[in-house]
């Protein structure tokens, strides 16, 4: 199973990888241009907590995404010194062209297993979330109801 997941994951970045390198960006600037594009106004203590990592290692991402048009940063609206970040146009087509990619191999993987795999694939890797974490990524994921997540269309 590791060497499955190994293997499994090292194709799933790779399709990305190579159009990132194409524009001197890694797996870094994607993770940062993901989460700012699915949540626009995300604080950068938001990105850090999401992410799990220290600000110094985002300060040399972020800049350069922010140097090169792809987010913005806004001043807070209740808060002038918070920093919310946004995409810019060029950074949702950059986002987007990534997670099309990417969902189209999720696709074409799904499309050759039984019925129910789709929602069996979820709940593994849902299962993989260290459970402490679980409700905060489901919620950052699909948001939340009155009945705890709503499904939204991963691939």
């Amino acid at each position: 199973m590791i060497e499955l997941f190994f293997f499994a994951y090292r194709d799933f970045v790779g399709d990305a990888d190579r159009l990132l390198a194409s524009l001197r960006f890694g797996r870094a600037h994607h993770r940062v241009l993901h989460f700012v594009n699915r949540n626009p106004g995300l604080t950068i203590a938001e990105l850090l907590d999401i992410l799990q990592i220290t600000k110094q290692s985002l300060n040399r991402v972020l800049k350069e995404l922010l140097d090169q048009g792809y987010v913005e940063s806004r001043a807070g609206v209740y808060d002038r010194r918070q920093r919310l970040l946004f995409p810019t146009t060029t950074g949702q087509k950059l986002a987007l062209d990534l997670a099309l990619m990417q969902s189209e191999r999720f696709g074409r993987a799904l499309s050759q297993l039984a019925p129910g795999a789709r929602e069996d694939a979820i709940d593994f890797l849902l299962a993989m979330v260290d459970s402490s974490e679980r409700d905060k990524v489901a919620s950052l994921i699909w948001g939340e109801n009155e009945t705890g997540t709503e499904s939204v269309e991963l691939e």
